[in-house]
């Protein structure tokens, strides 16, 4: 599996994903520092919150073979820069997270938000009901 790293504000399900895709009991909580899984590295929402902070995501991307820019549409704040994936120098994707609580409007507006942030493929998961999560899966497998 290609080891994928997770950036997006805090409580958009960065961790839940990790956890998940790991196959690890979930158990809720703040991200203070990096944190190393098996497949997949979580990010504090601080690095995505403040833009002085966007050379630890660079650095930090660096063990990763895969971007992840996650984003919640229940929430109306956005810390997402219009093509921030050109910071990168590898694979971007996006994934909506939470989307069995969102309606269309606002899973449509993170598509959009997604797309200028210029990712090159979209998924949408809700960990809860694990809709998407096998699709990532694959998809990091593949």
């Amino acid at each position: 599996m290609k080891k994928i790293i997770f950036i997006g504000k805090t409580g958009c399900g960065k961790t839940t994903i990790c956890q998940k895709l790991d196959e690890l009991d979930i158990k809720y909580k703040k991200t203070q520092s990096v944190e190393n899984y098996k497949n997949s590295i979580d990010t504090p929402g601080e690095y995505i919150e403040n833009r002085r902070l966007y050379q630890a995501l660079v650095v930090t991307a660096v063990d990763a073979d895969i971007i992840a820019i996650v984003y919640d549409p229940t929430v109306d704040e956005n810390f997402i820069a219009p093509n921030l994936s050109s910071m990168f120098t590898k694979e971007v994707i996006g994934i909506i997270t939470k989307i069995n609580l969102a309606n269309e409007s606002q899973i449509k507006k993170g598509e959009d938000i997604l797309k200028m942030a210029s990712v090159n493929k979209i998924f949408k998961v809700d960990t809860i009901d694990n809709v998407g999560i096998m699709e990532l899966k694959d998809y990091l497998e593949s």
